[in-house]
């Protein structure tokens, strides 16, 4: 899942706690992928239409947690 680690790296780096802190969590294994895409989808809500990069990673890291 070389894609959705990109994707968690790009949140992390956001700095914005809403979504950094779960994302940094399931990278280091301590959050569940459960945690994180209701995190994900609190993002998108909240600022998937504001039109920053992080927009379509949103969409796209949520696509790829439920496939997983």
């Amino acid at each position: 899942m070389v894609e959705l680690r990109s994707i968690l790296i790009k949140f992390v780096d956001s700095g914005w706690d809403l979504i950094s802190i779960p994302s940094q969590g399931y990278l280091d294994g301590v959050v569940s992928e459960e945690t994180l895409l209701e995190a994900v989808k609190q993002a998108d809500k909240e600022c998937g239409s504001c039109g920053c990069e992080l927009d379509p990673l949103y969409k796209r890291c949520m696509v790829l947690l439920e496939e997983n």
